[in-house]
C-alpha cells in the first residue's frame, strides 16, 4: 500500500500577504520541552531573527510545555512557511545537538484570520492558555508568554 501524506496547506500566495497567521506547533511526541527558561529564551532569540528576516510583526507568543502559539502578523514581501520553515530548522537543530532529541513534531497548524475575527481576541485566548491549563492563576504571571512588538500592553488587549 502507498499512502500519501495529506497537504494541510491552503494556496501558497496566501501565506505570502499582508495577513495575520495564527500557528500552533507541537513538540516532538508530546515533550513537555518548555518548561526551562534558558530554553525559552533561545528560541525567543531564534523567533526575533526569524520575524525580522521574513517580515513578520509578533503580535504574541505562548510556549506551553509541550506546544507553541504564535499570532504573527505578514507585511509586504513576507512568507509565512519559509519563516516557520527556517525557525523550526535552527532551533531544531541548535536543540538537537544540547539535548540529542528532536524539537518538534512535522508539520504544524495554521489559520489566517478573516477579516470579521479581532486581533485581540486571538491574543487573549493566547494568553489565557496557562490560566484554562491550570499553570497560573492570571495570563502575566506565565513567564514564557507575551509580545516580540508590545510590552506589558499585551495583556490589557
Amino acid at each position: 500500500m502507498n499512502f500519501e501524506r495529506k497537504v494541510n496547506r491552503l494556496e501558497l500566495d496566501l501565506y505570502c500577504q499582508e495577513r495575520v497567521y495564527f500557528i500552533t506547533i507541537c513538540t516532538f511526541d508530546g515533550q513537555a520541552t518548555f518548561k526551562d527558561l534558558q530554553i525559552v529564551n533561545l528560541l525567543l532569540e531564534k523567533l526575533k531573527g526569524c520575524c525580522k528576516t521574513f517580515g513578520f510583526i509578533n503580535y504574541v507568543y505562548c510556549f506551553m510545555p509541550d506546544h507553541l502559539h504564535l499570532l504573527l502578523g505578514g507585511t509586504e514581501g513576507s512568507d509565512l512557511i519559509k519563516m516557520i520553515k527556517q525557525f523550526k530548522q535552527l532551533t531544531g537543530y541548535h536543540f538537537r545537538r544540547e539535548a540529542k532529541k528532536k524539537l518538534w513534531q512535522k508539520s504544524y497548524y495554521d489559520h489566517i484570520l478573516r477579516k470579521e475575527e479581532s486581533i485581540g481576541k486571538v491574543v487573549r485566548y493566547v494568553l489565557e492558555n496557562p490560566v484554562r491549563k491550570g499553570l497560573v492563576k492570571h495570563p502575566e504571571e506565565y513567564p514564557f508568554s507575551g509580545s516580540l512588538e508590545f510590552e506589558k500592553e499585551i495583556f490589557k488587549m
